[in-house]
């Protein structure tokens, strides 16, 4: 109940994110984080974001859970062999020749589950006609041994206007 609830008021209040169709998801990006217990939730952020960007699914596999809740662009896809099937390779083929900037991450660790809020700016590969992006990813995680796994992942973006020529 407790842990319900939790999830719920993060859902409710925390930042959202990112990507599908000429949008992207925050890649890795080496941001200080001031809370050093926190390093590991956002280490897995990382290798989540470089791994979509890499096309290497084996490693998106190990870092989402089964059950992983993805919404985005008001739809949802509530498993991750629906995401693997789906738009993993359309987010991995966009962020291939991206660039991600982090401007601002926050988060909170409470025992065994944690949120972390990324902002980033998305500029596209040179030569894409997708445009530049402002970006806001919410992952939520749970600890499972000594690993934290993504059970709940909110994408947001719209176009960066003031990088737009």
């Amino acid at each position: 109940m407790k842990t319900t609830l939790l999830l719920t008021a993060l859902l409710l209040a925390a930042p959202t994110a990112l990507a599908h169709e000429g949008k992207a998801h925050a890649a890795p990006a080496s941001t200080p984080s001031n809370n050093d217990a926190l390093a590991p939730v956002i280490a897995t952020a990382e290798r989540f974001g470089a791994a979509i960007k890499g096309a290497d699914f084996d490693t998106v596999r190990t870092l989402l859970d089964e059950k992983v809740l993805i919404l985005e662009s008001g739809g949802a896809e509530r498993s991750l062999e629906e995401y693997l099937g789906h738009h993993a390779i359309a987010d991995a083929a966009f962020l291939a020749g991206a660039t991600v900037k982090v401007t601002h991450r926050a988060g909170e660790m409470q025992g065994t589950t944690a949120w972390l809020a990324t902002e980033s700016e998305i500029t596209p590969a040179a030569g894409s006609d997708a445009k530049p992006l402002l970006s806001t990813e919410t992952l939520v995680m749970r600890k499972a041994g000594n690993a934290w796994r993504i059970v709940h992942v909110h994408w947001s973006s719209r176009t960066n206007k003031a990088a737009t020529p």
